[in-house]
């Protein structure tokens, strides 16, 4: 039987998206296409309408701010948000601001796509002193430094995710409350491997496109692999 639902949402286009630049943990804004694309991805939920009992999003302000028109789109933007560096997304590194074509240039593609997409792979580190560093930046003053990533693989980002998953956002699906999680394209992956029960080489092959709600149906003891759909305009 599968009475509880999760909705998990991709930000909207950023400015680095949209510039095809790795971005990682660098704090971009939502181009205009992304700010768009929050509002139908509300619009789409409000005419399902899905509501929500509370709601999760990382540090990083292109997943807030998709949030927040999502709500206003759902006139809920009274609901408890709670934001958390564990679903920020992965932190790529050396990577981070650098064209994704000029990097397949200078390293080749499979390289650039072992890194990109596979679960194990960790791209160059990047040093704490290099400019897109975060272990000055004020929102992280209350991490041990071992916590502060200089690069992450996608089982890395897992690793982050899963504890607040399991003590903040199972309890509140367990209790039947309706839950949204708006984060990044890899701290959605690694948690979608975890609840679908993805391979390391099914996990290559998801891509999440920018602000489509992904809907879960959960059983009851969300112990079996759990089957996920996309939530288009069009249906």
């Amino acid at each position: 039987m599968y009475n509880k639902q999760l909705i998990l949402i991709r930000h909207g286009e950023s400015t680095w998206n949209k510039l095809n630049r790795f971005t990682g943990w660098t704090d971009v804004e939502l181009s205009n296409q992304g700010k768009k694309e929050a509002q139908l991805s509300g619009q789409i939920l409000k005419k399902k309408k899905i509501n929500f009992d509370y709601c999760y999003t990382s540090l990083l302000k292109r997943a807030i701010h998709t949030l927040w028109i999502i709500l206003n789109e759902l006139d809920q933007v009274w609901l408890t948000v709670k934001k958390t560096w564990r679903l920020n997304e992965r932190h790529y590194g050396n990577l981070q601001g650098l064209n994704k074509d000029e990097i397949a240039t200078k390293y080749g593609d499979k390289i650039v796509n072992q890194w990109r997409r596979s679960f194990t792979s960790v791209p160059p580190k990047m040093k704490n002193t290099d400019n897109w560093s975060s272990c000055n930046d004020e929102r992280y003053k209350n991490l041990k430094n071992n916590e502060i990533p200089s690069s992450e693989s996608l089982e890395l980002t897992l690793n982050r995710v899963l504890p607040f998953w399991k003590n903040n956002i199972l309890p509140k699906i367990q209790q039947n409350n309706r839950i949204l999680i708006v984060a990044h394209g890899n701290s959605l992956r690694a948690l979608m491997k975890y609840l679908s029960h993805l391979n390391n080489e099914e996990i290559i092959d998801l891509h999440i496109p920018t602000g489509v709600p992904i809907v879960y149906n959960l059983n009851n003891t969300l112990c079996t692999p759990m089957k996920y759909s996309f939530l288009k305009n069009d249906e």
